[in-house]
């Protein structure tokens, strides 16, 4: 199967048929999340409830639904963790879509977003034979990597704390951030060490059952807190403890669907139990909005909003990327977010591939060839990283599908470490996982044949 450009799990057994039935019951709990988040009118002049377009906001969703037997019968991959989180922002727009208050051109989104989908997720989830290694890591090398991110990790922080260290709650954090100035260098520094290299170093020593080098990589990365005052170095390492108990007791398919649907089936339980009166009210709507609103509502949202300004603005046609707006005229001066900041009272409103490299930059006709593109950057990463372990694969890019919902592609491939960690993957060396492959697929032949590989 190595040779092959496009690989499936072969046929569609119950294994399959799990992943599906569990990829459903994710996709009704993010329904009810966005039904509450759409009722109590959480984003006014944006989203309003109608209920007459209840139903069809619940036919968009059905109609696009079947989308997960494409994860079904798909080989884990890279694109297969971040493809899912895309298929749910889709999703999730589809539902919006029905109760836009914005003047835009809502059937030709629709048909766009949908197209869009499809030319992502088909190179994204099944584009995964290996590229020739012309380079690999010596195994000593890359045995040392991890601590040596580690030392450099630390070293970042005591450089970055010199310039920035404010230890504040989540009500804070906005206010405070506004204020942060890092030099160019340190801030690329301190994005590509927190996105990309801890996880990466996490996994290495979650590979190597080096549990305490483990700990400190999650503790570094929360040492990045009061320095950058983001949810994701707040939260990063608890969502990386997260996906390594998953991926202990389940496979890595299952595990993708799960870090995304446990806790967003938590909010919803908070929810209810706020509603009914058990729960304390602060406590359960902050963790609400915090997960369910910014996992489920907030993406989708985002191509809400682009879709409306970009319908009466002049696209970017790239110029967004920096060494774009060197040889192509841009109508705009300042980042794309800083834009959409003004535009709207939604503050610092960074988007996805689907709103930035596809809406802003080419509009909504042109927008599937855009994600296709984008699909087959992915899938470049499927590539350079197959033949690693899928746990390996799974918790060292365990933060990007966060990052790739909420920034540009271009963004999260350079500020954001993601190509380092393309590289790194190529060059390491496969022979280092050799004996706890070995041991894995020993434990896996001994599983009953009804279960996913």
């Amino acid at each position: 199967m190595k040779d092959r450009a496009i690989q499936l799990e072969p046929g569609i057994g119950w294994g399959q048929a799990k992943l599906a039935l569990l990829a459903y019951a994710h996709i009704v709990v993010c329904c009810v999340s966005l039904y509450w988040i759409t009722v109590t009118d959480a984003f006014p002049g944006i989203i309003g409830f109608d209920k007459a377009h209840l139903t069809a906001a619940i036919l968009n969703v059905l109609a696009f639904s079947p989308v997960v037997i494409l994860f079904a019968i798909s080989r884990f991959s890279f694109g297969y963790l971040v493809g899912f989180y895309f298929y749910i922002m889709v999703l999730g727009y589809l539902w919006l879509i029905e109760f836009s208050l914005l003047d835009y051109d809502h059937h030709l989104a629709l048909i766009s977003i949908v197209l869009s989908a499809f030319a992502f997720l088909v190179p994204t989830l099944f584009i995964t034979a290996p590229v020739r290694q012309a380079v690999v890591m010596p195994a000593r090398a890359f045995h040392m990597m991890p601590t040596i991110i580690l030392i450099a990790s630390a070293a970042i922080i005591g450089i970055g704390s010199l310039y920035n260290l404010k230890l504040v709650d989540l009500n804070e954090m906005y206010k405070y951030r506004a204020e942060v100035a890092l030099p160019g260098f340190l801030r690329y520094a301190v994005w590509i060490a927190s996105n990309a290299l801890l996880p990466l170093a996490f996994a290495c020593f979650v590979a190597s059952k080096r549990t305490w080098q483990a700990g400190l990589a999650l503790l570094l990365m929360l040492l990045f807190y009061p320095i950058m005052l983001t949810k994701m170095a707040l939260f990063g390492p608890l969502w990386l403890l997260l996906l390594a108990l998953i991926s202990k007791l389940a496979e890595a398919r299952v595990a993708t669907i799960l870090s995304f649907f446990l806790p967003v089936l938590v909010g919803a339980i908070l929810f209810l139990l706020v509603q009914a009166g058990v729960f304390p009210f602060k406590p359960g709507l902050v963790y609400f909005g915090t997960v369910n609103n910014r996992m489920v509502a907030i993406p989708s949202l985002a191509l809400e909003v682009y879709n409306n300004y970009f319908s009466a603005h002049p696209l970017t046609h790239f110029c967004q990327i920096n060494v774009v707006k060197l040889v192509v005229a841009c109508a705009y001066n300042e980042p794309i977010w800083a834009v959409m900041a003004k535009a709207y009272d939604l503050g610092s409103f960074n988007a996805s591939l689907f709103a930035t490299e596809g809406i802003a930059s080419v509009g909504l006709v042109l927008a599937p060839l855009s994600a296709l593109g984008c699909g087959l950057i992915i899938a470049l990463g499927n590539r350079l990283s197959s033949g690693l372990p899928a746990q390996f694969v799974l918790l060292s890019a365990g933060l990007l599908p966060q990052v790739l919902l909420n920034v540009p592609l271009s963004t999260a491939l350079l500020t954001n470490g993601t190509a380092l960690l393309f590289l790194l993957w190529y060059i390491a060396p496969r022979s280092a996982f050799d004996q706890t492959e070995a041991l894995r697929v020993a434990v896996s032949d001994h599983r009953p044949s009804g279960d996913a590989a």
